[in-house]
């Protein structure tokens, strides 16, 4: 059921409503004390699930090869991005890593929402500065090594069409040169509730979180030959 005028101005307060909120709650915590990882964690998770509510997107995860994350290791997951929504699935999708995103540095110079992000410890990347790019997917490596997963769209922006676009290769680099375990996920269903670009609401939409097969990053030299692999994947999972 698409939304109309009213109910989408009311979407669109309570999701800015919410993501102030644990901006904010983010800011005043790391001010006060210091990087707080399970505060971060619950904040998260309470704005996903008051997102997908917003809009009644119900899901289910398939996990058919009981995908799990242990203590010590490097974890990228990767998925396709049709959607806004893909960000609070995936922070459901795995309840139990301290999940972060890598994003534009753009986001990161939003008011409050951008210093919350940094408070968060998400990470940015220029991708206009190949410079500042190394200098970002470094950072993004004490990140990991500190127990941090990363979720990247390889895409680097939504897909209007639902296809795959072109995916980066900083991803993989990443991965490769951490000995990363990639999560490769496809997700469907979220571009009906919300099309990239539009505030066209479609409210009481079913998604599905499709987490494939674990590819160790170690055991890869060439980026190019990762990425067809991970790639292969979350076109199946689709």
């Amino acid at each position: 059921m698409k939304a109309t005028i009213l109910p989408k101005l009311f979407i669109f307060i309570k999701t800015i409503y919410a993501t102030l909120r644990i901006s904010i709650g983010t800011i005043f915590d790391s001010y006060f004390r210091g990087p707080h990882r399970d505060g971060d964690n619950e904040r998260l998770h309470w704005w996903a699930s008051y997102l997908l509510r917003s809009i009644n997107l119900t899901f289910e995860i398939f996990n058919p090869q009981q995908v799990k994350f242990e203590p010590g290791k490097h974890y990228i997951i990767m998925s396709n991005h049709n959607s806004h929504y893909d960000i609070p699935l995936i922070c459901l999708a795995f309840p139990n890593a301290t999940l972060r995103m890598l994003t534009k540095k753009e986001l990161f110079r939003t008011p409050i929402w951008g210093r919350g992000l940094k408070a968060a410890e998400f990470i940015s990347i220029d991708r206009q500065d190949h410079n500042q790019a190394l200098k970002d997917m470094q950072y993004a490596k004490e990140k990991m090594d500190s127990g941090i997963t990363l979720w990247i769209a390889p895409e680097g922006k939504r897909s209007h069409t639902r296809e795959l676009l072109e995916f980066k290769k900083g991803g993989f680099f990443l991965s490769i040169q951490t000995g990363a375990t990639i999560i490769p996920v496809g997700i469907r269903g979220t571009i009906k509730a919300l099309p990239p670009g539009t505030l066209d609401f479609t409210l009481n939409q079913h998604a599905e979180i499709r987490i494939g097969q674990p590819v160790d990053a170690s055991q890869y030299t060439k980026k190019e030959v990762l990425m067809e692999n991970v790639r292969s994947q979350i076109q199946n999972l689709l």
